[in-house]
Parts: structure tokens; C-alpha cells; sequence
């Protein structure tokens, strides 16, 4: 099972939430690619049995536009039929952003396999579980 997490993150929060994702997905022997949008070569982001998507809340609760949005535009039309889960930190409103990025990647004809994940702020001792059971539920995944 090859699980890539890709993710873009400005305080450090959604990061730590990609890397407690592929603990979790590695314990169970997932292969496991952490990739930052920000600082990785992307060309085989989509090469993967399930593809772990993160990315903050920004502004009035959408992607970060500078490099993920453009990411995401840039891979949309290649997600038809892909396996994936979305998962992303935010400081204010009610998760909005991943509301409409869900619907957005449900219109792209993804399959999204794992409710989103998001949390407030930086992981705690119970969201920290909750990325590492993230992880290990995607790793099951047939």
C-alpha cells in the first residue's frame, strides 16, 4: 500500500499533522512519501494508492493560494477515480474551507475515502490520535 501526504503548511500545524498521518499509516507497514508542496518535486504526487491531501485554513476559509491552490488546480483533472483524504488545521470559523474543498474534490470525481480532518490550531494530545488513526484507517484501505 503506497500512501503519499501532501500537504502545504505556513505555522508548522498542518505539517504536524502529515507527519502524525504517516506514523500512523507506517506502523502498519504502509509505504509512506511526506511531500511539502512548498519544497518537493510534485511530478509523481498522484503515483500512489491514496493520495492524503493537507492544507490550512487561509483568509476567509479557503486553500492557500500562492502554492497550493495552484497545486490543487494543477491535479484536479487527474483525480477522477483517485483515492483520497483531506485534512488541514485552522485558527477561525467552522471548517467552511473544507467543506467546499471536499465538494470540490467529490465534483473532480475523487473518491474521497476517510471523512475530512481538521483541527484547531496545533495537535493535541486527542487530535494527535486522531491523525495517527487517520493514518492507520488509510492504510487499510484495500
Amino acid at each position: 500500500m503506497k500512501i503519499n501526504i501532501i500537504y502545504w503548511s505556513g505555522t508548522g500545524n498542518t505539517a504536524s499533522m502529515a507527519t502524525l498521518i504517516s506514523e500512523g499509516a507506517a506502523e502498519i507497514g504502509a509505504d509512506v512519501q511526506l511531500i511539502n508542496v512548498s519544497l518537493d518535486d510534485i511530478s509523481d504526487a498522484l503515483n500512489a494508492n491514496i493520495i492524503a491531501l493537507g492544507c490550512p485554513s487561509m483568509g476567509s476559509e479557503i486553500l492557500e493560494e500562492d502554492e497550493f491552490e495552484p497545486f490543487i488546480c494543477s491535479i484536479e483533472s487527474s483525480l477522477k477515480g483517485k483515492k483520497i483524504a483531506l485534512f488541514g488545521s485552522y485558527g477561525w470559523g467552522d471548517g467552511q474551507w473544507m467543506r467546499d474543498w471536499s465538494d470540490r474534490m467529490e465534483k473532480a470525481g475523487a473518491i474521497i475515502v476517510s471523512p475530512a480532518l481538521i483541527v484547531n490550531s496545533a495537535p493535541g494530545d486527542d487530535s494527535e490520535q486522531l491523525c495517527r488513526q487517520l493514518g492507520v484507517d488509510l492504510a487499510k484501505i484495500k
